[in-house]
């Protein structure tokens, strides 16, 4: 059976549809559109979750051209929705602006960057120099196309064009801005926020705030921005966050989506899979999968139907704010992530406003940063006696918990190899058990541990605290004897020591002592040491290692 292709990468709606991609009908979005009537809107979502492709589906829809773009929707869900919707098919001047590429390494190349995508339009519409009717605006425009000026030229350049348009097509314009937080968060990283944003608040003011020219906009992000810092004064603004209920279904993949989607494709096997990997988003109140990843997972499963389920959105989104959370992590903000990766829950206020130059004044900030761009969910949420607004969250699914537990395993390793940790190696080949474990103990105590793949955790927080013994070599799960060693570490010459490190993990602290025993006994029964032995090392120490949470008791065989 031949399937129409899935669209990997496509975020062009006319390409979508003219080369019979796969598509789940998001139309609807329209009429909600033309139904609120609302001036200006603002849809936050996570990265991945269709906000590029719904902005292209808005631009082919309304726009005006010189060519019918209706066969685009034909037998869509819009086209049944009457004339009252239909009616604004191709009627409207359309600016279409992308900030995405605004993520540069100092203010000049982002300004670059937006300055190419607004000229780009420009020369879209360059079409209407040709009426009589723009005499008076020609040399302005000339000027945009032929890139010229600076920042005073641009910061009015969408109200400006929208004007043109105005004039030209005798119709209010509908202006669409995508990935409108791009160039703050790069700004914010890199170290010209304050500059950037200064930009950013001109441009969106005249345009959106200003503009009688203006007949609705849409703009989408992964964060809403605190209006104070980049929409001050637009009264107009509807903010459409993942708290709320409208629109709800039209960014991400609803259960009935994704059912329809595994049954075209004869994978129906696969729908629990797939929910336990990539569902789990509330918007509003409704149920929402991962769109990028459950079409990523199916690609490769008609490749391989036995293929794993793997974190497709952790290679398309930036965890540098969950690297900042980890790494400015309290005891309790440890002791909360580890919940979080059992599968529990934690509570915190709802900041709806957040700027980039706040984000790290408070932990709370750091975690509403994350609850919005992806990395949780809202279970539930409450009101206190004084009307603060709190929410209920959990990590939504296994595809985020990879992330959560192979990135901050990665991350402690990275910041374990700047540490002087000397007087442990010291100890080991000293035979120093207490001072071996007083190390080790603390080197725990710095780090986040969870409960289920525990073996896993504890090996490679092993081999990272080990890993900058570089005149020695650490390996681990060797074939050794009749089983496999966990670590065992060589000296470079065989006149020197030689270690073998087994570990254990307890669920309960009163048997740490028996499993320590248990570990050793374990290297003397699978003989972990005759490799070691006929390699030429006679002096080989073997060390038992138990743990129970942030505790460890370290043994040595005498």
């Amino acid at each position: 059976m031949e399937f129409k292709a899935l669209p990997i990468g496509i975020d062009n709606f006319e390409m979508l549809i003219t080369r019979d991609y796969y598509y789940i009908d998001k139309t609807l979005l329209i009429k909600d559109l033309l139904d609120n009537k609302a001036s200006v809107n603002l849809f936050t979502r996570p990265r991945r979750f269709g906000k590029t492709l719904n902005i292209s589906m808005l631009q082919y829809y309304f726009e005006k051209t010189y060519k019918d773009n209706s066969y685009l929707f034909k037998n869509l869900n819009i086209m049944k929705s009457g004339e009252k919707y239909t009616s604004h098919m191709g009627q409207y001047p359309v600016i279409n602006l992308s900030l995405k590429s605004a993520k540069q390494p100092n203010f000049e190349l982002a300004f670059k960057c937006i300055k190419d995508e607004i000229v780009d339009e420009f020369r879209r519409h360059e079409y209407v120099l040709k009426s009589d009717e723009l005499n008076n605006e020609r040399d302005e425009y000339e000027k945009i196309t032929r890139k010229e000026g600076g920042e005073e030229l641009y910061v009015t350049s969408l109200k400006f064009l929208s004007k043109c348009l105005e004039k030209y097509y005798k119709k209010k314009t509908i202006i669409l801005i995508d990935e409108y937080d791009v160039p703050l968060e790069n700004s914010f990283l890199k170290g010209f926020y304050d500059r950037m944003i200064d930009f950013i608040r001109s441009l969106f003011e005249s345009a959106l705030k200003t503009n009688s020219s203006l007949e609705f906009g849409v703009i989408t992000g992964c964060l809403r921005i605190s209006k104070e810092s980049i929409f001050t004064g637009l009264n107009n603004l509807n903010i459409i966050s993942i708290l709320n209920e409208r629109y709800a279904e039209h960014f991400g993949f609803t259960d009935n989506e994704v059912k329809k989607i595994i049954n075209d494709y004869n994978l129906e096997q696969k729908y629990e899979l797939i929910k336990d990997w990539y569902n789990g988003y509330t918007f509003g109140s409704t149920n929402v999968y991962n769109p990028w990843s459950v079409i990523k997972y199916i690609y490769d499963l008609l490749a391989n139907i036995n293929t794993f389920p793997s974190s497709y959105w952790a290679n398309t989104s930036s965890n540098s704010i969950v690297r900042s959370l980890i790494e400015k992590a309290d005891s309790v903000t440890k002791r909360e992530i580890e919940l979080l990766i059992e599968g529990k829950t934690i509570e915190k206020p709802v900041h709806d406003d957040i700027t980039y130059d706040e984000i790290y004044n408070s932990m709370d900030n750091l975690w509403n940063f994350m609850f919005f761009t992806g990395y949780f969910k809202k279970v539930s949420e409450r009101m206190d006696e004084e009307d603060n607004h709190f929410i209920t969250l959990k990590i939504p699914n296994k595809e985020v918990k990879y992330i959560f537990k192979n990135k901050i395993l990665k991350w402690f390793h990275d910041k374990v190899k700047v540490k002087d940790l000397s007087k442990m190696y010291e100890a080991i080949f000293n035979k120093d058990t207490e001072t071996f474990q007083e190390e080790l103990s603390n080197m725990l105590q710095q780090t986040i541990s969870f409960n289920d793949a525990y073996e896993n955790f504890y090996h490679g927080f092993t081999l990272g605290v080990l890993g900058n013994m570089h005149d020695k070599i650490v390996k681990s799960n060797r074939e050794a004897g009749n089983g496999r060693s966990d670590i065992f570490i060589k000296s470079l010459s065989i006149f020197k020591p030689a270690i073998i490190l087994e570990l254990k993990v307890c669920d309960n602290p009163k048997d740490i002592l028996k499993k320590c025993d248990e570990a050793l006994q374990q290297i003397e029964k699978n003989k972990y040491d005759a490799d070691l032995k006929e390699e030429g090392y006679e002096n080989i120490i073997k060390y038992g290692i138990a743990f129970y949470r942030k505790d460890c008791i370290i043994k040595v065989k005498e």
